[in-house]
């Protein structure tokens, strides 16, 4: 990238760059070099007839050329190489991302050459499970490969602090009044033994000790991640998939997971490959919480010990009412019942508001939840105490 030390023409440069040029800036600045090269790959994403789809090769009324990245594969290759070249990673994968729903490049990731030349990440990847049912076969290895290997960064970055978290909830929800010296919460035992204090030895005689149980190696809690596969939960579908097969890992855990549109799939038996169960889902099409609900309800075998997370933008289409009352059906058998509107790093989304208040008043409040956020809000769900639940207007 081309750089001066003189600040005014510093902030030229910079300013040309963003406003895109075609001599309306107003800034007077030439690029050159990287810079042009740079200013060349945003035209053609982001230039003033970036809304026509690739390939029209229009013109506008002056004559000039309006952007596109055209129709082949070897032209948006060599363009998804240019941005790599000229920008970190987290832009190319915001830019990719604009490609595909701004230019309608969705059909060329059906070609084995064009996945190999992307940036993979979370959206990616919901992309691609999006064309799955379409994807032709010499495609789909090259697919599975790029998807795997998003998940196995996934993987790496989660589920290590998820088991420890997880495992700690699991111990503490076991607790014991008959502990191993180990095992001792002395933070509670000298709270519920301060009245046995001798100020002459200056010490707490614990009549009661308090201690964490350790979890035992057989099942101690049921999990059912109850997931919406509409289109626009594309990247909590990626998250919940991975934190799934984390969970499904866990001995003392018992996993279900249910993904739902208008029908309802149960993919518990892919949750030792995250991968095969990723292509078991059908992103698109409607919603029908209330029938993913009934399945999950019905499977429930120990209501006081059963976690069931729902992850949806709460977008109904099936029976309201029946919805809301399968949850508070739940919840007074004991059920410990979480509401995630996404599972992700982008914060609130659009989500059916009627719905979030009607749950929250049966005291199963809605909110959003990073990756990062997911495991506490687990283990607080494990441990029957309140939700770690983020400020939802920060999220907006």
């Amino acid at each position: 990238m081309t750089t001066t030390t003189d600040p005014a023409a510093e902030r030229l440069r910079r300013w040309r760059l963003v406003l895109g040029g075609a001599g309306a800036d107003g800034t007077g600045c030439e690029l050159r070099g990287k810079d042009a090269a740079m200013d060349g790959a945003l035209e053609s994403l982001y230039g003033q007839r970036q809304h026509q789809r690739a390939g029209h090769g229009a013109r506008d009324g002056g004559g000039t050329r309006a952007a596109g990245l055209g129709a082949s594969a070897p032209q948006v290759a060599r363009w998804l190489g240019d941005i790599r070249t000229y920008f970190p990673s987290s832009v190319v994968q915001v830019m990719q991302r604009d490609a595909i729903d701004r230019l309608g490049l969705s059909a060329l990731l059906l070609e084995p050459e064009m996945l190999e030349a992307v940036e993979a990440d979370v959206h990616l990847v919901g992309t691609l499970l999006s064309l799955n049912k379409v994807m032709p076969e010499t495609t789909k290895e090259t697919a599975r490969a790029v998807v795997r290997k998003v998940v196995a960064e996934l993987e790496k970055r989660l589920a290590t602090r998820t088991r420890a978290t997880l495992t700690g909830a699991l111990d503490r929800a076991a607790r014991t009044s008959r502990p191993r010296h180990r095992a001792i919460d002395w933070n509670r035992t000298i709270r519920a033994n301060l009245k046995n204090y001798l100020p002459e030895h200056g010490t707490v005689v614990p009549e009661r000790l308090i201690g964490y149980g350790r979890a035992a190696q057989s099942t101690k809690k049921d999990v059912v991640l109850c997931i919406d596969q509409s289109g626009s939960m594309a990247a909590s579908v990626v998250y919940a998939s991975v934190f799934g097969a984390v969970l499904a890992s866990m001995r003392a855990l018992d996993t279900r997971l249910v993904v739902f549109d208008t029908a309802v799939a149960d993919l518990t038996d892919h949750l030792d490959d995250p991968v095969d169960l990723l292509f078991g889902t059908q992103l698109g099409g409607g919603t029908d919480i209330n029938r993913a609900l009934a399945y999950c309800q019905s499977r429930i075998r120990r209501p006081a010990d059963t976690v069931v997370v729902l992850i949806s933008d709460l977008y109904e289409g099936g029976i309201r009412d029946e919805m809301l009352g399968r949850v508070a059906a739940m919840k007074a058998s004991g059920v410990q019942f979480v509401t995630l509107l996404a599972l992700s790093d982008e914060g609130a989304p659009s989500y059916d508001r009627d719905h979030a208040a009607a749950l929250a008043a049966l005291g199963a409040p809605a909110f959003a939840c990073t990756p990062e956020l997911f495991p506490d809000v687990m283990a607080a769900a494990l441990e029957k105490r309140p939700l770690p639940i983020p400020d939802m207007a920060e999220q907006r």
